[in-house]
């Protein structure tokens, strides 16, 4: 089964920029979409963003619109978060999760392993 790995999380300061990556074990062949969430401590995980691989066509939650960017890189097997203007409620562990043909590859909690924490604060 597919395999995906996030990272570039960090401390920034307020108003900087990150760049979170998702990489998958496998070529993005059979991929449909590759979405982000975050979690924050006590919270439930939300919905930042998705690209949509036919016409790569993306959304983003409300909060987040004009500040972070998701594209894809399918030489590197890679989709990228871009995030600019960071703030101090943007702090939370973020994920990526894949849709593989009909089916998201994170079903279940133990599915999502530790993600990659991006931290907010000067």
């Amino acid at each position: 089964q597919v395999q995906l790995a996030e990272s570039g999380g960090g401390l920034v300061q307020p108003g900087g920029s990150l760049r979170l990556s998702c990489a998958a074990s496998d070529s993005f062949f059979d991929f449909n979409a590759v979405s982000w969430y975050r979690q924050t401590p006590g919270a439930a995980r939300e919905w930042i963003a998705t690209i949509a691989f036919a016409g790569d066509t993306t959304s983003y939650r409300d909060s987040v619109k004009g500040r972070f960017t998701i594209i894809r890189d399918n030489a590197k097997n890679t989709v990228y978060l871009q995030m600019n203007n960071l703030r101090p409620e943007d702090t939370a562990v973020y994920w990526c999760d894949a849709l593989v043909r009909t089916n998201w590859l994170r079903n279940s909690d133990s599915d999502w392993g530790q993600g990659t924490q991006v931290t907010v604060s000067s």
